[in-house]
């Protein structure tokens, strides 16, 4: 994976690295050829080739297409596994050389005076690296002393402008990079002296020899993330360590990183460059990759050994600090050991690839990893901090849109979570592009790269655009469906009307932002469309019902026959309206049932409160009872019924007494008729009857039981049957109330049965006949004195 970038430093134009049709383009061009051929003989002399002075050969020089990552891949397996096979074969002639006693690259003289310099530099810089450490140590002792008098909270002197908390950290930062300053140049120090000790080693030549260049390098390569690294842990002044640790993990993880960065970058720099100069390439490529694999295992071991003491170190670390520090701490607990095995194998295979570039690249692209997710988590941290804040709209526009901020806050999670995600793709793509498996660059600068930034913006266009338009439509409708009473409450129907509309709108902002969206991702609409329609033909003719259902319940609502909260009748079903939709109405009745009505079958609509409604009573009383007197406690009762706080005002006009409506053989009806409010014309009734049964019951009016009238025929010579009844005046029960009264109280009392009933009944009228006769006989005697 990463020989590509390091194959990428030859020339572009080779002739080796063309593929054959762009070869035998460029030999059928003279001048294109006569191109090639002057730089074919510059690289064989090692000499820069001169400018062709046609522009048609550089027009014509075809550059090659970059290779793909298994291309890569394969072609950095196969260089490795011949350099290692070629390396050993050579490797084990060289040593029988050595046990034979031939030299290989030079013999003992120019050997000694070839690794002179290197000797003298070395020493040099050891010595003088050791003695600038020592002064340095007591400059650390001091500075991690004044941190800790000087470093506390409490301690600090008030100073005007910071908080204490923001100034204890600059004077801890402060120190911590004086102390890196510091240990940076002991260690440029040290390399300064050791060139003086190798220029001196060389007087007559003014430069410096080959190899202590090389050491010098390789030193402070070394040195300087050694630096770092005692940085990071600062195992001797824990008031400088940039990490909260124990002593004891502070040291343990120092040495074992001190460990392996020496070894690899003496390793890699120095060893292998000495071996190759002063043996052969082919040994110092063996030590190199011995060396490596060495420091490969070494550090695995350690890795996986303390993988669950490092997990449960940062799971500790996590619950006690923040929620957006704490789940990247949980999460780098779980996969800490994967990242630093996959770490060390990269770093063995690049350094067995190409041994030359290998720390250099591991630097840069460490470097650059550590800095995007740095700058990443900063970026989510700002973005979750401010758009945490509520966002608050102008004052008018709040004023006239309560609900739009409300709406708009509600974006922000949604919002969050995909800004959020743009850039942790970005940091990814950046990761790659640093460790060379994706070349970004080239990328952004192809048609591919640039169309699927095109893509991209116009999606995030396109969603903007529908997000605001349903934000906007969404918030107008809301906010007249909840407006209250004293700010002008909007009717039922166009309540009604503006849920129909936000669902349509709905419907339609969806369906056009997720054509625009297939359109933009390179998804041809119109098959898509003209299929729409077609299956939209097939489910016309197969949903006939449906569309029926559709198309009524537009003209029921065009025509405001009902609307939600109503009280209709449709298709035998009465109640309340709670829920219309494009297709059906849901109708509560009185005992709880929810009806679901298709439009289809609804043909009437009695809506019980369109503007008004009518309580209509009959009222029924007696005959012998004055249908005026009745008239006027019926007015006597609307009256009372006014001044009632709850119904009083639910009552529109005067009472309309509409006269006598029957006279059968109940009674005499009287119909009256009270104009209400829509809908509480149910309310009035009740209200009503329960007044007007208190009047009537004051004044004494009859409202009549049924009359039945019994007849008992006759025979033909005009006289009834006897009836089977007895009079009786008084009951047993009444008592004194009865008598006061004056009332005489009869009722026909049924006798014994059969003939013995019939002789009482005869017994009884000719008493009544005898005692008529003597009423008539002293009536004539009293006539006839006169």
């Amino acid at each position: 994976m990463a020989a590509a970038p390091f194959q990428a430093q030859q020339p572009a134009a080779s002739a080796s690295a063309l593929t054959p049709a762009a070869l035998a383009d460029l030999l059928d061009n003279p001048e294109a050829r006569q191109a090639l051929v002057d730089e074919l003989r510059a690289q064989a002399s090692g000499t820069k080739p001169a400018p062709s002075r046609s522009p048609g050969a550089v027009d014509a020089t075809v550059q090659p297409a970059a290779p793909g990552l298994q291309e890569r891949m394969a072609d950095g397996v196969q260089r490795f596994l011949t350099g290692v096979a070629a390396d050993m074969g050579q490797g084990v002639d060289d040593m029988r050389a050595l046990a034979a006693g031939r030299s290989l690259r030079m013999d003992s003289s120019a050997a000694g005076n070839a690794l002179l310099p290197l000797m003298l530099a070395a020493v040099a810089t050891i010595i003088a690296f050791l003695v600038l450490r020592m002064i340095a140590m007591r400059i650390y002792t001091r500075i991690d002393r004044w941190v800790a008098e000087h470093g506390s909270e409490f301690k600090a002197p008030p100073t005007r402008g910071a908080p204490a908390s923001i100034r204890v950290l600059y004077r801890r930062a402060g120190a911590i990079v004086g102390a890196l300053a510091i240990d940076v140049g002991v260690v440029l120090l040290a390399a300064m002296a050791g060139g003086a000790a190798a220029l001196w080693s060389t007087p007559g030549r003014g430069a410096l020899d080959t190899l202590a260049a090389v050491f010098l390098q390789a030193f402070v390569a070394v040195e300087i993330v050694k630096v770092l690294v005692r940085t990071v842990f600062a195992v001797r002044h824990p008031h400088l360590r940039l990490l909260p640790m124990s002593d004891d993990l502070a040291k343990y993880w120092n040495a074992w990183l001190v460990r392996i960065v020496a070894a690899l970058g003496y390793g890699t720099l120095l060893v292998d460059p000495v071996m190759s100069a002063s043996l052969s390439p082919a040994l110092g490529r063996l030590a190199s990759m011995v060396i490596m694999l060495a420091v490969y295992v070494y550090a695995v071991r350690v890795i996986w050994q303390n993988r669950h003491s490092v997990r449960e170190h940062l799971n500790r670390r996590a619950a006690d600090a923040a929620t957006f520090m704490g789940s990247r701490l949980h999460f780098l607990s779980r996969v800490w050991h994967v990242l630093g095995i996959g770490y060390f194998t990269i770093l063995l295979v690049v350094s067995q690839i190409d041994p030359t570039n290998a720390l250099p690249f591991m630097a840069r692209a460490t470097a650059q990893t550590l800095a995007v997710i740095g700058v990443g988590s900063l970026l989510i941290l700002l973005l979750n901090t401010v758009l945490a804040k509520p966002i608050q709209l102008p004052d008018d526009l709040r004023r006239r849109l309560p609900l739009l901020e409300a709406r708009v806050n509600a974006y922000v999670p949604a919002i969050l979570k995909v800004v959020g995600w743009v850039v942790r793709i970005v940091v990814v793509l950046l990761i790659l592009d640093a460790w060379h498996a994706f070349d970004l660059s080239r990328w952004l600068a192809s048609d591919a790269g640039g169309a699927a930034i095109k893509v991209a913006l116009n999606i995030g266009i396109v969603l903007l655009i529908a997000a605001l338009a349903w934000t906007v439509i969404a918030s107008i409708i809301e906010h007249r469906l909840s407006q209250s009473e004293g700010r002008g409450m909007p009717s039922a129907r166009e309540r009604t009307l503006l849920a129909l509309f936000r669902n349509a709108a709905l419907i339609v902002i969806v369906t056009m932002t997720l054509m625009v969206l297939l359109s933009q991702i390179g998804i041809d609409v119109g098959p898509l469309i003209a299929g729409a329609g077609v299956v939209g033909l097939a489910i016309g003719f197969g949903a006939q019902k449906l569309v029926q259902d559709i198309i009524t319940g537009v003209f029921i609502q065009l025509e405001n026959g009902m609307n939600e909260n109503d009280v209709v009748q449709v298709a035998g079903v009465f109640g309340t309206v709670e829920r219309m939709t494009i297709r059906s109405v849901g109708i509560r009745t009185l005992d709880g049932g929810y009806h679901l009505v298709p439009f289809s079958s609804v043909d009437v609509v009695a809506n019980h409160m369109r503007d008004f409604s009518y309580h209509l009573g009959e009222y029924t009383i007696a005959h012998r009872e004055s249908v005026d007197d009745a008239i006027d406690h019926m007015r006597a009762a609307f009256a009372e019924l006014m001044t009632d706080t709850v119904l009083g005002p639910e009552i529109l006009e005067e009472i309309t007494v509409a006269g006598v409506t029957a006279v059968n053989d109940r009674g005499v009806t009287i119909r009256i008729l009270i104009k209400t409010t829509p809908g509480m014309q149910w309310a009035v009734q009740r209200g009503y009857n329960r007044l007007l049964k208190k009047h009537f019951d004051a004044a004494g009016i009859e409202l009549p039981y049924p009359h039945t009238v019994v007849y008992f025929g006759q025979d033909k010579r005009g006289y009834a049957p006897a009836a089977n009844v007895a009079v009786q005046t008084e009951r047993p029960d009444e008592g004194e109330d009865a008598r006061a009264a004056g009332h005489t109280r009869r009722r026909l009392k049924p006798e014994a049965s059969g003939d013995d009933s019939a002789e009482v009944l005869g017994n009884e009228l000719e008493a009544r006949e005898e005692s008529d006769a003597e009423a008539e006989a002293q009536a004539d005697k009293d006539t006839r004195r006169a």
